[in-house]
């Protein structure tokens, strides 16, 4: 394939001024530049959402699993000490 030379890169840009002429040429450029700068502007709004995420404080920790309490009592003798026994929950 031939590299183009400059006489070609001017007949390309003449061909190019003349179909889109030039106030589209500079909108069209325009248009690019805001889409840039707001695509910066989302990329940063997400960078600071993310450390405003990370920086939160963490979860209240759940209360403890209530415990239940059974009291066994001797049919005969002296009173036993109660027994504390915590319920797990699977």
């Amino acid at each position: 394939m031939p590299v183009m030379s400059l006489t070609h890169w001017l007949v390309v840009a003449v061909l190019v001024l003349l179909l889109f002429g030039r106030g589209k040429i500079s909108d069209l450029m325009g248009d690019v530049a805001k889409g840039i700068k707001s695509f910066k502007k989302g990329m940063a709004d997400d960078d600071e959402t993310t450390t405003t995420a990370t920086t939160m404080p963490p979860a209240p920790v759940p209360p403890a699993v209530p415990t239940r309490t059974i009291e066994h009592q001797p049919v005969t003798g002296e009173p036993q000490p109660v027994v504390k026994r915590a319920e797990v929950n699977s």
